[in-house]
């Protein structure tokens, strides 16, 4: 597999492990409760009747299965970890460090590009001013009047532009680098169940891996 597949696999052990978890975290699934209805103390001729509350999975037979197949992934989440990391230590650079920086890129360019967008710009508030003035009788009112706002950029135009198209053409660029990475590193790393199977489906391979 490479890398882009190794990572989606990554997922599908974090997604199969949190399945499990929820299964064990249930306290229904790993109990049994018996609930004993005492009919006999009230009525002699009443038997008394014992009832099991049903469990909240089809697996609360296999719960001990369930609770070593949450470690058998976790082996394999490191055994695909260290592939993971074998393959990007023969990569001709440090995918983490790009993909972090070129993150880094593209949101100081998404600020630039907001500042390359601005526009000096002017409109008339019509009344948004107050100013007190004394009345003829000496009384101090208030009025209203319109106000010019006049926006204006505090920055060279020309300096953001030009970081811009450098900074864009930076992520464009390694974006590509990382890609091909992606596509063309190979992981020395043998799947034990599809990448789409089910959890019914990993668990059944799994049992039956063990069992053979």
């Amino acid at each position: 597999m490479n890398l882009k597949e190794a990572f989606r696999y990554q997922n599908k052990l974090q997604a199969l492990l949190d399945e499990a978890q929820g299964i064990l975290d249930c306290d229904s699934n790993v109990t049994n409760v018996a609930n004993t209805y005492l009919r006999h103390k009230v009525m002699a001729e009443a038997e008394d009747e014992t009832i099991l509350d049903l469990p909240q999975t089809e697996y609360a037979q296999q719960i001990t299965d369930i609770a070593r197949f949450m470690l058998y992934l976790l082996e394999e989440k490191g055994r695909l970890f260290a592939a993971i990391r074998k393959a990007k230590d023969a990569l001709d650079m440090d995918m983490d460090s790009e993909v972090s920086l070129n993150a880094a890129r593209q949101s100081v360019a998404r600020t630039f590009k907001r500042m390359n967008d601005l526009r000096s710009s002017e409109q008339l508030l019509s009344g948004g001013g107050t100013g007190y003035r004394i009345n003829a009788e000496g009384n101090q009112i208030a009025y209203r009047c319109d106000v010019k706002r006049v926006t204006t950029i505090n920055y060279d135009r020309k300096v953001i532009h030009a970081a811009l198209g450098k900074l864009n053409r930076q992520a464009d660029e390694t974006s590509n680098r990382i890609d091909l990475c992606l596509v063309t590193s190979r992981v020395d790393y043998a799947v034990p169940f599809d990448v789409n199977a089910s959890f019914a489906e990993a668990f059944e391979t799994y049992l039956e891996s063990t069992n053979a």
